[in-house]
């Protein structure tokens, strides 16, 4: 078995037809940030969180999610084949500043996907004592004010072209995250749909847009953002071995955690910054 082989998944796919509300019920089920897009089984596209995200939030019209196809939405999927190792993958993903590569074989096409967490998970298991936290962390990051409201921190993200912001409370204590899967949430709840989680057949009628979000009636400027942001921020200290931040990580099903300095948040640390490590390793050796 290849290199790539022993850490590739099964990839999630959706038709090209299928619409943005079956998309989302199906990355909120899975818990999964992308989608293979298909065509009679063949792949012809990926569709992602942050696709999504900011292509509704910058959409100035009122469609609804049943009446948006992925196909509008999807970008190229990059392949490789399974013969290349994990050290081309991970030059392919920052060239190209994408977070997965379809994995596909001579004789039997797209066999599997690799994403960045894929290659993470094989750090965390190889590389222990390599490098600290501190090494790789980014020192620069978005952060809001958790009282802010939540079309503040939506105009940001848009802005900024992100797909996480981190929120402090008055003191400057990180209190949470905010991320499109946050959003995603919020706007099936203000839609009064039925739990998406339990009920991933039956279409979301919610309008996600700018108008709900941004408007001066949407809601966007009623609900604060503490009161949708993920909680449970993780955090590691800026001493640890890189591994914790990955397991963090993967753990938690998030792409980036905070780091301490001297007990405050002084950087992040992100599985691009893993990838960015693993990368400066590979040209040294």
């Amino acid at each position: 078995m290849s290199e790539l082989n022993s850490i590739l998944q099964k990839p999630i796919t959706t038709d090209k037809n299928s619409s943005l509300s079956h998309v989302i019920s199906e990355l909120l089920k899975h818990h999964i940030s992308r989608l293979i897009v298909t065509d009679e089984n063949s792949p012809i596209g990926i569709i992602t969180e942050k696709d999504i995200g900011l292509f509704l939030l910058n959409d100035d019209t009122e469609k609804n999610l049943d009446d948006i196809p992925a196909s509008q939405i999807m970008n190229p999927i990059t392949s490789v084949l399974d013969s290349v190792d994990i050290k081309a993958c991970v030059e392919i993903m920052l060239d190209k500043q994408i977070g997965s590569l379809g994995v596909s074989s001579n004789e039997d096409g797209l066999i599997g996907i690799i994403t960045k967490t894929d290659i993470m998970k094989h750090y965390a298991q190889t590389r222990a004592g390599k490098h600290k936290v501190g090494d790789v962390m980014t020192i620069s990051y978005l952060s809001m004010n958790s009282d802010h409201f939540l079309s503040d921190v939506v105009s940001k993200m848009i802005d900024e072209k992100i797909s996480r912001v981190f929120l402090k409370n008055e003191n400057n204590d990180p209190e949470g995250i905010m991320t499109f899967r946050d959003l995603f949430h919020v706007a099936l709840e203000q839609g009064n749909s039925e739990s998406v989680l339990d009920n991933s057949d039956q279409s979301i009628s919610v309008v996600f847009t700018r108008k709900g979000f941004l408007s001066d009636s949407g809601f966007g400027n009623t609900i604060k953002a503490k009161d949708v942001m993920t909680k449970n921020f993780k955090s590691v200290d800026f001493e640890d071995d890189l591994i914790v931040a990955c397991n963090a990580m993967v753990q938690n099903r998030i792409n980036g955690v905070g780091v301490r300095i001297n007990g405050k948040l002084g950087g992040v640390v992100s599985k691009t910054d893993i990838l960015k490590a693993i990368y400066i390793d590979n040209n040294s050796e």
